[in-house]
């Protein structure tokens, strides 16, 4: 789970108190933790998802390089 919130660079509460994602234990494990998309959460997900897509491509577009991928190499070297 920490990974996962990591990754979103937040806490996963306020989506489960949202009822966005369920967090179960793991059957094999019961340390682990399993999430899972709620089908409100996959509707949110695929309504967020063309915004996501459009708003990278505009920004992309502003880099006077025109290289998003030189960019993120920067970004993750200065982190």
């Amino acid at each position: 789970m920490a990974a996962v919130a990591a990754l979103l660079a937040m806490d996963l509460k306020p989506l489960q108190r949202r009822a966005l994602v369920n967090i179960t234990a793991d059957p094999t494990d019961r340390r682990a933790r399993l999430l899972t998309l709620t089908p409100n959460g996959r509707r949110l997900l695929a309504q967020a998802v063309p915004i996501w897509k459009s708003t990278h491509l505009a920004v992309e577009g502003l880099l006077s390089d025109h290289d998003p991928d030189r960019l993120r190499n920067n970004l993750r070297a200065l982190s």
